[in-house]
């Protein structure tokens, strides 16, 4: 037994046990990165899946719907002054990441009413969507942000320096003459920091007002004009731009209040800093939340086309998977059960009741003949009616009803993930967790955070693990991870520029004879600065040799959640650091809290000789891969970086540190900076090789890929058509060699309430005996069944194989003795299982526990309903996230139980072994009714790869686990690979049961006559 998992245990046999909520997340490390496809490969996997889409009758449109927060614009609305009504509100001093620059691409309307200029907000985002532009039509439906009045009409002039601190740009300009540069007007073009300038004495105001049917029409002609214009200047890389208009008060209670105050804290382990704090119940925030999420929906709605790609981002937008399943008149989740099956988004104000383990509670559906009401309509008058019903008109519609096909989300997750301890302190923590899963996908920046998401659902919800992702009563959500990146052609241009040049050597004279330790972060507790500071202040304390030779200079600006005790402690902190450590002339802390210039910026970035990046939590941090992108044409400068940033597991090479460890953190940095020339080298040649790996557009294509992999029926569960019996016996007809897979119960006899009492019929026994007879045919039955159960039954037909428990016991067609499979398999985990199932049974009355040869069951049938499922929950994610990556198991979730076997069995591993068994068997027929008889459909569907083989390729077979894993390691080595001669459309995978019925199967049956019936066609016209 793994030494860690010695110490778990013994913790829980400990009288406290009870204070063990420390999530098992922790304790499974990343998995190592693997090489990343080139961008080639992946855009050549799309085509190829969307081709497969097509062929099936799948349609596709051609375009793809970014769902998320902010456009990337900013909009000034122009009006004479005399129009405008008192009341707005003066625009806050919000400072931009960087300052504008004059090139940036404005557009003003004719009749000059509006300016529209463009964002350097979320750069990688933006052009990770405009990447795609060459193949697909690209859409971004989000909010216009935050309307500035401009009560004249010329465009405003840039204000003058008034920051009484020193400035990045003073310090560098007092030893550089800046460039002169003007339009031809002698205007410049307005940047955010242009927009809060005075204007004839007056300050532009926030437009507190909501905009008319006919101002709304006007400014989305003029972003549709706006997207032409920047379009042209890009080469071609048009994103057309969708508003969501939100009254001011839903905008500022779903951004300011719940996304700020709730959310992103949450997110980054920083939700009980704020413990003190009284939030009134209804949450108002929530309900503005919630009323966003739902306008978002109708917007996507309103434009949604049959084959769009939907692709919902970020933490804003949680709800809006399952709100837009509901607009467009489908069931939460991917592939549309029936109508009388709709459970609408719940209401805000919506009581819940019953214990912390009671999640699954139903909700009241709205009424579904009740009208939209405006946009203009405050947030407690749309309460009563945000629950769309299935078959709701939209709006905009004309009052006709769209006909939808398949509905393709995926939704992809910018910020971390928390563990599920963490998550579980949200009280709409399960309307946020199935909002999320009315996705096909939901992807990560890192399979940390995808393991942390499963592991909620599991135990905050109680749904179970599936292959790849979550099983939500049926439905199955993919889970994955994809790491974005930076847009290195545009990132190396900004790096490259001629006025990037002086700036450096102005740096490089000014801090002459001392390191130069960069840092550049957000002010928020998240981002650790205050902890930099402090492991700056370590290394000066316990090197003094660094003493007047290095200096830090940090560069900040305003938070998401701005903070005056942050930044009045940083503030005291960096003067305490210079008044003991600095002199009359040397400063060893210079910090900048404003927007600097990019020149400037990526000028620092390649003068520095050490990055430092002490984040607490945080995501994909660009700056660290600007760094390394800045240091390839410089010094190869070594990298610093926090082991909670999300880049941590991409970036081996960089000295990874615990911020929390100031004394650590200090011995990093001074590694760093006394590190030899050869391995800064070495180690930034593959820093620069990852970041050209991960950029953001591999990541668009790859999110894209993802979403396509988990639509239409490709390795996910969907709905099924009856099976096609001209199809089936004429393929049937023209093998060489057919492998013909049957469950047994449910399949060739139906349930029964006494299983010792589901015997074949002599019409079904006589269908298997004529089929097993034929030459070309390789029968097996697979069952859960025990060997003697189907040797009293079955044992009289020759050339019949079986396969006894799922598996564990098999005997080939023409023996006489059943082989024992788990013979030779490690079965050493059976009494770690055990252990942790009688820890659970013990403290679940009513609960036994079924030792088996080859698996060991806890049930709770006969314990108390509410809290058996939430000991299950404890139960299952202790399993799969400490125990199943471990050892070679697999965790099956039941009815009232909780069963662990060995990987190898299995029936999907047996179908597998069989078709390794049988490469030239060119027709395989496989029915099965259960959950169980979905691991044979998946291994069917998962030897070929996504959208099917390609024209001229083999389809290669490696040797299966129920084959290696009863062999030494060397011989199983020596195992070889096989050519199958099968096809996808000689695979007849066929569930028993309802069309409606969610299967990974291609075909279905309603019942076990028909199997039987099916069976009889074929040896009748043999």
């Amino acid at each position: 037994m793994p030494l860690n998992f010695r110490r778990t245990l013994s913790i829980r046999r400990h009288p406290l046990l009870h204070q063990r909520n420390t999530d098992m997340d922790s304790m499974h490390p990343d998995p190592d990165p693997l090489p990343p496809p080139s961008l080639s490969d992946i855009r050549a996997q799309v085509s190829r899946l969307e081709a497969a889409h097509r062929a099936k009758g799948h349609p596709l449109s051609g375009r793809v719907i970014h769902v998320c927060h902010h456009l990337p614009v900013e909009i000034v609305k122009i009006a004479p002054e005399s129009s405008v009504e008192p009341g707005g509100i003066l625009s806050p001093p919000m400072t931009p990441e960087f300052k504008p620059e004059d090139h940036d691409t404005t557009l003003e309307s004719v009749d000059a009413k509006w300016r529209i200029h463009a964002r350097t907000a979320h750069p990688a985002m933006v052009s990770g969507m405009k990447s795609l532009s060459g193949t697909h039509e690209q859409l971004v439906v989000a909010w216009t942000g935050e309307v500035l009045l401009q009560t004249h009409t010329q465009p405003s002039p840039k204000p003058p320096q008034t920051a009484t601190l020193p400035t990045m740009t003073n310090l560098v300009n007092n030893l550089v003459v800046p460039a002169q540069a003007s339009d031809n007007n002698g205007d410049v073009s307005p940047g955010a920091e242009g927009l809060h300038a005075q204007q004839n004495g007056r300050k532009l105001m926030v437009y507190g007002g909501e905009f008319s049917a006919e101002e709304q029409k006007e400014l989305a002609g003029e972003l549709q004009r706006f997207s032409e214009v920047e379009a042209k200047l890009e080469s071609g890389a048009k994103l057309t731009y969708v508003p969501v208009f939100l009254p001011p008060d839903v905008s500022k209670g779903h951004y300011e209040g719940f996304c700020k105050k709730t959310l992103w804290p949450l997110f980054h382990y920083l939700l009980w800093l704020d413990s003190t704090a009284t939030v009134p119940s209804p949450d108002p925030s929530w309900a503005a939340y919630h009323k966003t999420n739902h306008l978002f929906a109708q917007k996507v709605a309103e434009i949604w086309r049959p084959g769009d790609l939907i692709i919902v981002h970020d933490y804003h937008l949680l709800l809006a998977p399952k709100m837009i399943r509901e607009q467009l008149g489908q069931v939460t989740h991917q592939h549309g059960w029936p109508a009388s099956l709709v459970t609408p988004s719940p209401q805000p104000n919506e009581k819940r009741t019953g214990m912390d383990w009671e999640s699954n509670h139903s909700t009241p559906t709205a009424d579904a003949q009740s009208k939209q009401k405006s946009v203009k309509d405050k947030v407690g008058g749309m309460l009563g009616h945000v629950g769309s019903a299935l078959g709701h008109h939209l709006l905009g519609s004309g009052g006709e009803h769209k006909e939808t096909g398949e509905i393709m989300i995926g939704m992809f997750m910018h910020t971390p993930w928390p563990s599920s301890e963490i998550f579980r302190c949200l009280p709409t923590r399960k309307e946020i967790l199935d909002g999320m899963l009315g996705a096909n996908i939901v992807s990560f920046q890192t399979y940390s955070y995808s393991r942390h998401f499963v592991s909620t659902c599991i135990r905050v919800c109680g749904y179970e693990s599936a292959t790849g992702g979550i099983d939500a009563n049926g439905s199955v959500t993919a889970v994955g991870y994809c790491p974005i990146g930076i847009d290195i052609q545009r990132v190396s241009h900004d790096r490259d520029a001629p006025t990037v040049k002086p700036k450096m050597d102005a740096l490089r004279m000014l801090y002459k004879d001392k390191k130069i330790i960069v840092g550049r972060e957000k002010l928020d507790v998240a981002k650790g600065v205050y902890n930099k500071l402090q492991a700056f202040e370590k290394l000066l304390q316990v090197y003094p040799e660094w003493r007047g030779k290095v200096v830090l200079i940090q560069v900040t600006t305003p938070a998401l959640s701005e903070s005056p005790k942050l930044e009045r402690m940083t503030a005291e902190l960096v003067s305490h650091i210079n008044g003991l450590y600095g002199t009359l002339d040397f400063t060893p802390v210079h910090h900048y809290h404003q927007a600097i210039d990019r020149d400037e910026y990526f000028g620092l970035l390649s003068v520095a000789d050490l990055a430092l990046i002490t984040s607490l939590r945080d995501g994909m941090n660009t700056t660290s891969m600007e760094f390394i992108l800045c240091q390839d044409k410089t010094n190869k400068s070594p990298l610093v970086l926090s082991e909670f940033m999300g880049t941590a597991t991409s970036f081996q090479s960089a000295l990874t540190i615990n911020p929390h460890d100031l004394l650590g953190t200090a011995e990093a940095i001074n590694k760093g900076l006394t590190m030899p020339q050869s391995e800064r080298e070495e180690r930034h040649a593959q820093l620069f090789e990852s970041i050209q790996g991960h950029t953001s557009h591999t990541w668009a294509a790859t999110i894209l890929r993802q979403l396509l992999e988990n639509v239409g029926g490709e390795h996910t569960a969907h709905q099924t058509p009856a099976l096609d019996l001209g199809r089936f016996k004429s393929g049937y007809k023209q093998a060489k060699k057919r492998l013909m897979l049957f469950d047994y119960d449910g399949t060739l006899t139906p349930i029964v309430k006494v299983p010792s009492q589901a015997i074949p019929t002599d019409r079904t026994r006589q269908a298997i005996q004529r089929l097993a007879e034929d030459p070309k045919n390789v029968v097996y039955l697979i069952s859960g069944r025990d060997g003697d159960f189907l040797l009293q039954h079955w044992g009289h037909v020759h050339n019949l194989g079986m396969s006894a428990e799922h598996g564990s016991f098999v005997k080939g067609p023409g023996e006489v003795d059943f082989i024992n499979m788990t013979e030779s398999l490690d079965m050493s985990w059976m009494s770690e299982v055990e252990e942790i199932f009688r820890y659970y049974m013990e403290r679940t009355s009513g609960s036994t526990i079924e030792v088996k040869k080859a698996s060991i069951t806890w049930h709770y049938r006969n314990s108390d309903p509410d809290f058996g499922e939430f000991q299950c929950k404890q139960a299952l994610d202790l399993l799969e996230s400490n125990l199943a990556p471990r050892r070679p198991i697999e965790v099956l979730v039941g009815k009232k139980n909780l069963e662990v076997r060995p990987l190898a069995v299995n029936k999907g591993e047996i179908v597998r072994r069989l078709m390794y068994e049988n490469p030239d068997a060119d027709f395989i027929f496989c029915a099965g009714d259960d959950k169980t008889d979905e691991d044979m459909f998946r291994s069917l569907r998962t030897i070929f790869p996504p959208g099917g083989p390609t024209e001229n390729e083999p389809t290669v077979l490696k040797p299966p686990v129920a084959i290696t894993s009863a062999l030494e390691p060397e011989e199983a080595d020596e195992l070889p690979d096989v050519t199958l001669a099968i096809t996808p459309d000689s695979i007849f995978a066929t569930t028993v049961g309802p069309p409606a019925k969610k299967t990974l199967a291609g075909w279905h049956v309603t019942c076990p006559e028909e199997v039987v019936e099916a069976v009889e066609h074929l040896v009748d016209e043999a």
